[in-house]
């Protein structure tokens, strides 16, 4: 009996689907990128319980005929290519044609269409790789597909999305990612019936500032440099920051030929010109555009097409990081001094007298150890080498990785030093703790313990502060609303993109909360937290970093007894939840060999 036979064309759609189409933002790149290839100059983006229910991209490109339309839903139909060496001079954003195919195979999907020389358009709908009716309609020029109930006949691949929350921030890096590099064309996002993004058209730097900074006072680009370079291989511009802006949560982004890409080697070029500007916890943001022959790059690797191979990758690092290094250096950011520019030395040259080179004369009979009067003696002694025999390398290493427990005596003697460290004597030698830490770990523990029993305790501000916030950290915001709340911040939404902090935990009456709750955000965005249980870390962790005793403020000895009591009361407190060392040991051994 045979055993292999063909799959159905329904399975096969399903299984194409599980590799393109991943979660709710996979769909809306596939299909934003084919109005883009359609030719739109208007884009409108509508999204319900983040792309769950509804995913609807309008576009007013050139549309299709009755025949096209319901072809473009075949595996493999594209109108990209048509042969295999069209692969190497690729300028469109699609060509597998598998991903509508992909689609309609794990959801419900309707599609009107029109082009501007017919009269009427063509209404077409596939409820999982089933066509269930195709008609003439009216409709403007252009495309309008609805993708409703994704993955309804895949319930384990619906079971396993994230929350609303993430899957939207989610849609709007995968929007991000397709905005950034056509600012000719206008985008409208629109989540739940709001706006939750609109983009006219402008240049690339405006549509940046649109997106992650204030449109009317372009405060974010201001803090860019320009960079452009153009050689025989490859075409460079963009945007790099500059270094005494950098934060810890930094934009990176980079495109080649229209198309977002991800390239660690070239991110490791960028971060080389930087060397020695930056310190290690901050990073540059960087949105860098290239311009580059087809032929000399693979976009073919993998379905998502974010990974590209390069045909001369070394040369394009070197190119891009002297591409970098320049604008820095033009904005006096990193200066550079060319000694084979004689103008830019103000010293007038004698003309009557030639210029000889100097010459560096050394006397290899030179010995450190003998003068060259003749008072003195050789002084060298007989053997001299043999005096540095038997010396080894050894390491020093004061602190002991056994860390005894903290005594809790209340007769124990404890001193402060530098306005840092509280000293504790112990049977096994000097505990050294480091103040602000270990406040900051018992302070951890406290808001924990408040977000686990919604006790936290909130203090009124005299004046409300304003937050204002990108739309992927309104997202953000959104998701750990609750939490926030909890733990005493009061918020109340004022616009799309701000919100009104009128109450903030009682630990943190004396700070501005804006700083506070920007931080949080950076923290849950870069740790990758997507359970409660991970951002509520984030959010007591950074609280108690911003509320914990700061260095350099002197301590009583009742404040130094009634921190280090709390501190070992904790079941964990020799590190911090970030892995920092709060208690280090200078043992007896240590402190003998140093007398």
């Amino acid at each position: 009996m045979d055993i292999i036979h063909l799959l159905p064309d329904s399975v096969a759609n399903q299984i194409a689907a599980g590799e393109v189409i991943q979660r709710p933002a996979s769909c809306l790149k596939e299909l934003v990128e084919n109005s883009l290839d359609a030719g739109a100059t208007r884009i409108q983006v509508i999204v319900r319980d983040a792309g769950r229910t509804l995913l609807q991209v309008i576009d007013d490109g050139i549309g299709m005929s009755e025949m096209d339309a319901r072809l473009a839903f075949e595996r493999h139909a594209t109108s990209k290519i048509r042969e295999a060496q069209d692969l190497f001079s690729l300028r469109t954003m699609g060509f597998r044609g598998e991903a509508l195919a992909s689609i309609c195979a794990v959801a419900q999907v309707e599609m009107t269409t029109r082009r501007a020389q017919d009269e009427t358009g063509t209404l077409i709908e596939i409820h999982g790789s089933d066509v269930v009716r195709q008609e003439p309609c009216s409709c403007p020029v252009g495309t309008n597909i609805k993708v409703s109930n994704l993955f309804f006949n895949v319930p384990v691949r619906r079971k396993f999305l994230k929350t609303d929350q993430t899957e939207l921030r989610n849609l709007l890096t995968e929007f991000y990612h397709i905005v950034l590099v056509y600012p000719k064309v206008a985008f409208t996002f629109v989540h739940n019936d709001e706006i939750l993004l609109e983009l006219p058209v402008g240049t690339e730097k405006q549509r940046i500032e649109a997106v992650f900074g204030n449109p009317k006072r372009n405060v974010y680009t201001s803090a860019f440099v320009e960079v452009h370079t153009e050689t025989e291989m490859v075409a460079i511009r963009g945007f790099v920051i500059k270094p005494e802006n950098a934060t810890r949560k930094a934009e990176q982004y980079f495109f080649v030929n229209g198309r977002y890409m991800r390239h660690p080697y070239f991110q490791k070029a960028v971060m080389t010109a930087y060397s020695g500007m930056l310190t290690s916890d901050y990073q540059p943001s960087f949105f860098i555009y290239f311009d580059i022959d087809p032929e000399a790059i693979d976009v073919n690797i993998h379905p998502t097409k974010t990974e590209i191979k390069f045909a001369d990758e070394q040369t394009i690092f070197q190119i891009l990081m002297a591409s970098v290094r320049e604008a820095l250096g033009k904005f006096s950011l990193a200066p550079t001094i060319d000694f084979d520019t004689q103008g830019n030395i103000d010293i007038p040259l004698p003309t009557d007298q030639p210029v000889n080179r100097p010459q560096v004369v050394a006397d290899p009979t030179y010995n450190p150890f003998r003068t060259r009067g003749t008072i003195y003696p050789d002084l060298a002694p007989a053997n001299w080498e043999s005096l540095y025999e038997g010396i080894q390398n050894e390491p020093i290493n004061p602190i002991t990785p056994s860390i005894p427990s903290i005594p809790n005596n209340e007769d124990l003697p404890m001193w402060q030093y530098g306005a840092k460290y509280i000293l504790v004597p112990s049977g096994q030698g000097l505990l050294l703790i480091h103040q602000h830490r270990a406040h900051a770990a018992v302070l951890y523990a406290q808001f924990m313990e408040q977000l686990a029993q919604t006790q936290g305790a909130s203090q009124q501000l005299l004046f409300p502060e304003i937050l204002n916030l990108s739309q992927d950290e309104m997202v953000l915001i959104g998701q750990l609303l609750d939490d926030l709340r909890t733990i005493g911040f009061e918020l109340e939404q004022l616009s799309p993109d701000s919100y009104s902090i009128q109450g903030v935990p009682a630990q943190l009456a004396n700070q501005s909360p804006i700083p506070v709750l920007q931080h949080i955000l950076t923290q849950v965005r870069e740790r990758g937290a997507n359970t409660r249980q991970e951002w509520r870390e984030q959010i007591a962790w950074t609280l108690a970093q911003n509320t914990a005793i700061p260095t350099g403020r002197v301590l009583t000895e009742p404040e130094m007894r009634d921190l280090v009591a709390r501190l070992i009361a904790l079941p964990q407190y020799r590190r911090t939840s970030d892995g920092k060392t709060i208690v280090s040991l200078l043992s007896d051994d240590e402190l003998a060999k140093r007398f």
